[in-house]
């Protein structure tokens, strides 16, 4: 209660403390021509309308649209919109095509919001923000920009409450956007797409409108259409407010604000409204790219800030998790209610198997499972309480302190899972909130983390930068490997090309890292891997040759593009606008069609892996930088990818378009073939020199599609063709099932030939709990492990957990490595399976016959035997046995398990995934193992 006092004493200050802060500061206004002095209006703007540089290159064609609205309007700048800060004076806001908002920009709206403020978006809104934002702004706009629709389509009214939507027959037309996903309660959808299922092109709620295309933009909407949509959608909303607030300012807003913008002069370079380039343009064919960083922006224009992605992590989701926030009543929908409810009953299944992968192994080597008995006879006497009996005493649970057993939380959780919907139909979105965190909290309480329970699996780490300069010496090193050692991990990416440094003294390099004196960290990491058990795979920045914060640590200017494209400056690539680094972006690239580049980069791996014993390496940035080209954002311009698309197509790329689709789809595939050979190469070279190198790349886990459109990244193909060993997506979330629904489609994708697939798990700003759970819901799932970023965050919370549940065996033989000995890890895995039935089929009371309890066993044996001869002597002849085996034992094994199907199917589908993985470990090991023929 103290704590809370505090809490609401601090908030009060710093209210007062907002209040006194906006009446005395200055009011500065601007236009993007001139500072203008602020003069009396007859006629105060109802309308604020945001500029960013993610919006800059669309500018021209949304001021000329303003400039015809009829309406009084101002302009603020993105950085502007803030927490207290001097921008939210009006009663309508709108943002137009803004796809990066920083956690506290969107905390920031909602505030305002909160306070009367309504909100008008368009474009992907947020769709490049952290996960957080994202969720947040789809409360706030009433849905979330789904997907890009591939033409142009028709938009038609649809059935609405508000007639303004429905009369006006300028609203209605072609346009080319993308389908809005909206939220099932308090949104309607005004105007929808004219194809199958009628998807919406535009969802409103009361606070809020978010339109499905890109405002201002010829190539998504004419000019008429914008301003019938916009007009309306404001009149709408000061219509519903009462007449003596129509023009009231927000409380804490600013005073006054410019009422006259003109249209902003065309950042040299930039596109024009409607996508074609002006004939200025300074990407013309005898355009010679800039050799800075980024292109100068007008002084006329506010200095937008690049969008800070470490601000947008660190601040992270804490703050706008909606889902969780005990004492909220915020409506919850019916998708989120079903979320809660499957997140509920999928944490108990990865309790109940995390406790009997420790059960099966004590009962193997002959331990008591009096607990197990114990538990059951809790079980059998614990009678469900009604709802209102269970409320009351759930609200007196004092987490952390009530010792409860596993199987009553079980009990209480299926409980509470059960009830869920009816609380939320009943309306009582608050305390269906607290008992799904009670319920969470008390099921992470009872994972059994005083126990090992980790099988053979990839357990990979990636050891910074900052990690490796922190440790100093030699002898810091040797405490970091120490303890990632005691953990259980085996695997670690270290960090040696970062922002166009090595890590090391290089011959090819131009420069090892300043931070770096008097040592060779990349020397010493091997030797202290290796001494400890642990593969060291070399991570290296492929694409990518600087990092504006990196220049910031060495204190140079924040263009620099790095030690190698300063000395090359030829091998730079360019966006659009002729900058190496993209708007709101932080790191220039190289061009990976330029052959000098493909060289060097080449030659500085094959150091790495001939001068020093590293056992794999792992191409970060192995991509484009983002890019959104409905939005007229693009890249690949460089000096050779001209050059070479010209003699190939007879075009220079910088003259064409999106809207020239088989054109723009050519300079599509060929940007991501350059990607694609070069991966191919780095394989086919390096593995001649070693051929027993391992190598991985971290990839984004966006769909197909998408990602080839915005990164050029199709590491599909990579893993078909066998160029890489480990894909490692870059899945991060603050929560598992969150992780879990950006992993699925990569799991369950037949795409990847006999790659393996390691997921991989932020910890920043996870719990201890929160990370252990991702890791059980991993080993639930059919991959071969995890990778952690980073070492940097890796606490000693965390160590003394992972030592504990997957800590170092103390035997004289060492835990197989999946990637390493596959047909090892495969028999192993599943000699743990069949300790699992084992002990289920002893211990459950469910009946069976003689009859199917003998033939699963003889099965199963069947396939022991096979995986357990491969795995000593492989050859050709014991994995056809192996695989044939495997393939009958799956085909009946939910006939075997069919009964414990009814009662505990998440547990059935785990077993199911593990014999997944050890298909998966076979077909790996024909690529890589030499198999010979008996």
């Amino acid at each position: 209660m103290k704590h809370q006092e505090n809490r609401k004493d601090i908030n009060l200050k710093i209210k007062e403390a907002r209040r006194l802060f906006i009446l005395s500061c200055e009011i500065v206004v601007f236009n993007f021509l001139s500072i203008l002095p602020v003069t009396a209006a007859t006629e105060e703007p109802v309308l604020s309308v945001v500029y960013g540089q993610e919006n800059a290159n669309q500018w021209r064609g949304i001021s000329d649209r303003l400039q015809t609205i009829g309406m009084k309007y101002c302009v603020i700048s993105l950085s502007d919109v803030k927490s207290g800060g001097d921008w939210g004076d009006r009663r309508v806001l709108f943002l137009p095509n803004v796809e990066t908002l920083t956690p506290t920009q969107a905390i920031a709206l909602e505030d305002w919001m909160s306070k009367g403020g309504r909100l008008i978006a368009s474009g992907p809104i947020g769709s490049l923000s952290s996960p957080g934002v994202r969720q947040l702004l789809r409360s706030l706009l009433g849905g979330y920009w789904g997907f890009s629709l591939s033409d142009t389509e028709q938009i038609q009214a649809a059935k609405t409450k508000i007639p303004e939507w429905t009369n006006q027959t300028g609203l209605f037309g072609k346009v080319r956007g993308g389908v809005v996903i909206p939220n099932d309660m308090g949104t309607e959808s005004p105007a929808v797409w004219n194809s199958k299922d009628n998807p919406a092109a535009v969802v409103t709620t009361e606070r809020s409108t978010f339109l499905g295309w890109r405002w201002g933009t010829d190539t998504a909407s004419a000019a008429e259409l914008d301003n019938a949509w916009l007009k309306t959608t404001v009149n709408h909303y000061l219509t519903a407010l009462a007449p003596s607030n129509r023009t009231k300012k927000i409380a804490g807003g600013s005073q006054s604000c410019s009422t006259t913008v003109a249209a902003a002069p065309l950042v040299q370079g930039s596109r024009e409204a409607g996508g074609q380039r002006s004939s200025s343009s300074s990407l013309s064919p005898s355009f010679t790219p800039p050799k800075t960083a980024t292109a100068p922006i007008p002084r006329t224009l506010p200095m937008v800030k690049p969008p800070n992605s470490q601000e947008a992590i660190d601040q992270l989701e804490q703050a706008v998790r909606l889902d969780v926030a005990p004492n909220s009543n915020e409506p919850i929908d019916h998708n989120q209610a079903i979320a809660l409810q499957q997140e509920l009953e999928n944490l108990i299944g990865r309790v109940e198997s995390s406790h009997l992968a420790v059960l099966a192994d004590a009962a193997n080597v002959g331990e008591a499972i009096s607990e197990e008995k114990q538990s059951s006879r809790h079980l059998n006497t614990y009678t469900p309480q009604s709802l209102k009996e269970q409320s009351i005493q759930l609200a007196s649970i004092k987490l952390g302190a009530l010792a409860i057993s596993k199987e009553q939380a079980l009990a209480q959780a299926r409980l509470i899972a059960k009830n869920l919907p009816q609380l939320i139909a009943q309306k009582n979105y608050a305390l269906a909130r607290q008992q799904w965190l009670i319920a969470k909290t008390t099921l992470w309480q009872q994972f059994p983390i005083d126990r090992r329970l980790a099988q053979p699996e990839i357990r990979a780490v990636w050891l910074d930068r900052g990690t490796i300069v922190r440790a100093g010496s030699k002898a810091g090193l040797a405490q970091i490997f120490d303890r990632l050692a005691q953990a259980g991990i085996n695997t670690v990416f270290f960090e040696t090309v970062n922002a166009g440094y090595t890590i090391y003294p290089s011959q090819v390099a131009k420069e090892q890292n300043p931070l770096i004196r008097g040592w060779n960290p990349l020397e010493e990491a091997v030797k202290l891997a290796h001494e400890r058990d642990m593969e060291l795979h070399a991570w290296v920045w492929t694409f990518a040759a600087g990092n504006q914060r990196h220049n910031q640590i060495l204190n140079l200017n924040p263009n620099y593009p790095g030690p190698v494209l300063a000395a090359h400056p030829d091998w730079a690539n360019y966006d659009n606008l002729g900058n190496m680094i993209p708007v709101g972006q932080t790191k220039p690239f190289f061009d990976p069609a330029n052959p000098e580049v493909r060289q060097y980069l080449l030659k500085l791996y094959e150091e790495i892996v001939t001068k020093y014993n590293v056992d794999g390496l792992q191409l970060d940035y192995i991509r484009y930088p983002f890019q959104d080209p409905s939005a007229g954002r693009t890249y690949g311009y460089g000096k050779a990818a001209r050059a070479q698309f010209q003699k190939l197509t007879g075009v220079d790329p910088v003259n064409i378009s999106p809207s020239q689709a088989d054109l723009w789809q050519k300079w599509t595939t060929f940007r991501t073939e350059q990607v694609d050979s070069f991966v191919a190469q780095v394989s086919q070279q390096l593995r001649q020199k070693q051929p027993n190198l391992i190598l991985s790349v971290a990839v984004f886990p966006l769909p197909e599609i998408e990602r080839i459109q915005k990164i050029q990244q199709n590491w599909e193909t990579w893993a078909r063709r066998g160029d890489v060993d480990l894909i490692v997506p870059m899945t991060y979330a603050l929560d598992t099932s969150r992780f879990q629904r950006l992993a699925q489609p990569w799991i369950a994708s037949k795409q990847l030939g006999a790659t393996l697939l390691v997921p991989g798990i932020r910890l920043l700003s996870l719990p201890t709990i929160g990370a252990f759970d991702q890791l059980q819901l991993v080993r639930d799932l059919p991959v071969s492990g995890y990778a952690l970023f980073a070492a940097e965050n890796f606490s000693n919370d965390l160590q003394k957990l992972f030592s504990s549940t997957q800590g170092k065996i103390q035997s004289t033989t060492s835990e197989p490595i999946p990637h390493r000995q596959p047909f090892q890890t495969a028999a192993i895995r599943y000699t743990a399976l069949q300790r699992e039935w084992k002990f289920v089929f002893q211990n459950d009371q469910l009946q069976r016959s003689a009859e199917k309890i003998s033939d699963f066993n003889n099965q199963a044996e069947v396939l022991r035997s096979a995986l357990n001869q491969l795995a000593a002597s492989p050859s050709a002849n014991k994995l056809l046995v192996a695989r044939a085996s495997l393939t009958r034992f799956q085909s009946q094994f939910r006939v075997w398990m069919s009964q414990e199907l009814k009662s505990n199917s998440y547990q059935v589908k785990v077993w199911e995934n593990r014999l997944v993985t050890i298909e998966r470990l076979l077909r790996y090991g024909e690529r890589r193992v030499q198999l010979r023929p008996l």
